[in-house]
């Protein structure tokens, strides 16, 4: 039993920290600030993502990484299948996860964001 109970607490925490990106419904840097939101909150977050949306999580993954926010941890890639009612049929998308972790910089970085933000302007770390 202890072993479900574990696989189910994993499961659970997998889909707390778990961002799924639309290539259409948001703009990137939403994603971007979200993933420092969930970061602020999880050691580790997990960006997925399939088929046209792909270039947007590895966008996303490059801006935070090339910042110092994050380390990456892991990348899946994989083939899912999906239904298209219109076409009556299987359709293969490929999909990706990429599974990032918060750097030891995360805390400082985001102090000093926060700070230039109220202070109504944003300073350039060299």
């Amino acid at each position: 039993m202890a072993s479900n109970e574990t696989k189910q607490a994993n499961n659970e925490n997998v889909k707390k920290n778990r961002i799924q990106v639309s290539n259409t419904k948001k703009p990137l840097f939403f994603y971007v600030n979200l993933a420092k939101r969930y970061l602020q909150q999880h050691k580790e977050i997990e960006l997925s993502a399939l088929g046209m949306a792909i270039t947007t999580v590895v966008t996303i993954a490059e801006i935070l990484k090339n910042n110092g926010f994050v380390n990456e941890k892991s990348i899946l890639t994989s083939t899912v299948g999906t239904k298209d009612v219109a076409k009556g049929r299987t359709v293969h998308k490929a999909r990706i996860e990429i599974v990032l972790e918060k750097s030891d910089k995360f805390d400082s970085l985001m102090a000093t964001t926060q700070q230039a933000n109220a202070n109504g302007k944003v300073e350039k770390k060299e």
